[in-house]
Formats: C-alpha cells, structure tokens, sequence
C-alpha cells in the first residue's frame, strides 16, 4: 500500500426496529489512492462492521443506488472520491426528505410512485399502429435534443434530497418526476400531455417549484431538472392559451429490398420547434 494515511468515516446509523432516535459512529480505515467512498463503505463493512447497510450495485454512477448525504451535500458514492472531499472527515447520511430504512438506506417509494404516476412512458394515441407497428418512428437531430438532456436521470434521488419545497411540501412531486414528466412531453412521438396535465396543472405539479436550483446543482448527471420544471411551465401556460402545439411522428415504414418506400405508411412529417 503506497499510502498508508488513515481516514475517518463517521456514518448516522439508525435500525427502526431497534434505535430510538439516529446515532453517529466513528470509523477510522485505510486512505487508498483513488479510494471512492464507496470503497471506504465496503471497507468498513468487511474489516471492522459487517452490518452496515447501504445500496449500491454498478459502481460506475449508472444505476443511482448508493445516492446519499457525503459532507453534507447529496452525492453518489461510487463516484464520489474521497481526495475531492479536502477533508480528513467523511461524514455520510442518509438522503434527507426520505423516511430511513436502515443507516443509509432512504425509502425512496415515494419519490417513485410520483414518477409512475405521471407516466414516464411513451403514451400514443393510435392504439392500432401500437400494437401492431408498421415501422419506426423517427426522429431528427433537432428533436432529439429536446428531450436528451433529461432521459440522463437515473433516478438516484439527489435531486428531491436537494430540493427544499419537497422538503416542506408532501403534495408536491419533485424534480426527478416533473423532470421526466417533460421528458416525454418534449418527445414527438409522445401524446400523453393531456393525460399528463390533470396532475401537472394541480399541486403536485411544478407551479410548487420556487426555483432554488438545488437539483440541478446536485445533479451527478447534468440533467438539470430545474431547467427541465421551468420550460414545463411555460408549457402548460401555452396550453392553457391554446398555443402549444401537439406533436406525434408518424411510424416510418422500413424500405423493402427495392428501395421503394410501402405506400400505406406515410413519412414522418416535418415539423418545426
């Protein structure tokens, strides 16, 4: 080992089934180079306390399992290295505005059951092309770009950790549902606006937001859910105007081997932004 500089970890420990009230325990281990905190976790958890708990799965800052408070800030553990940290203390928790399962393990159902309820999917209208697909839906670059930046959330939930109005507003959804609820709406090949706006337009949607701009500033992925919550705004304001303007793709049959195009499906139409 090239460095054998030691580092603290001191970690809120909290079991409901038999803790009155959280704790903070100190845990002193070896500083590696390169060491994430996540490793430092693993470390403890196989050296000095196999119980422990926490969630992590990809290690890469893909998955969104091991979100959680790092130094005070809502951070991802697998990504998070603890030389960025300038401290000779880690102190972690887990993510606030979540009730606590174990140690650092947030219940994170609610904050998923808001993202269900706003259908984070693509929603058509055409049931027939649906179910039975004459071909693909294209897209161009331009409309790409639309919706790209927010289809980035791994749903780690830094962002709602972050966000002051979900921590004193239980009818609110949070950036990370509102986000992704643009992110469909931003899509040509989406529909679901109108199905979308009965629970937009009412108080868990993003007139609740008071743009602090915590989420995105926390945000491991760039996704920027502040940005994502305001241009829905603006959204609903032209839909209640009557100026928003519906968009869905029409399916773009493949060409068969001739090079003709199948004369029962037509192009994707051209639209403008």
């Amino acid at each position: 080992m090239s460095d054998a500089k030691q580092i603290l970890y001191r970690v809120r420990r909290y079991d409901p089934a038999r803790d009155g009230a959280p704790r903070w325990q100190d845990f002193t281990i070896p500083r590696t180079p390169g060491m994430t905190v996540l490793d430092g976790l693993w470390t403890i958890k196989q050296t000095l306390d196999a119980t422990l708990a926490w969630r992590a799965s990809c290690r890469m800052g893909v998955c969104g399992s091991c979100g959680m408070l790092v130094n005070g800030r809502p951070r991802l553990a697998c990504n998070t290295q603890v030389s960025e940290l300038g401290a000779d203390v880690v102190a972690l928790a887990p993510l606030p505005n979540f009730d606590i399962i174990r140690d650092l393990v947030p219940d994170l159902a609610p904050a998923f059951d808001a993202h269900q309820a706003l259908m984070p999917f693509i929603v058509r209208e055409d049931v027939q092309e649906r179910e039975n697909p004459t071909g693909e839906f294209g897209q161009s670059a331009e409309e790409l770009e639309h919706y790209l930046q927010f289809s980035y959330c791994i749903k780690c939930g830094c962002c709602m950790a972050a966000c002051p109005t979900y921590a004193t507003d239980p009818s609110y959804s949070g950036p990370m549902p509102l986000a992704q609820a643009h992110r469909y709406n931003a899509d040509t090949r989406d529909e679901g606006f109108r199905n979308r706006k009965e629970t937009l337009a009412g108080e868990r949607g993003p007139w609740r937001c008071h743009f602090a701009g915590e989420c995105s500033r926390v945000c491991p992925k760039g996704v920027d859910p502040a940005k994502a919550i305001q241009l829905m705004k603006r959204e609903l304001v032209l839909d209640y105007l009557r100026l928003r303007r519906a968009h869905a793709s029409a399916p773009v049959a493949p060409k068969p081997k001739d090079g003709k195009r199948r004369p029962d499906v037509p192009d994707a139409p051209a639209r403008t932004v």
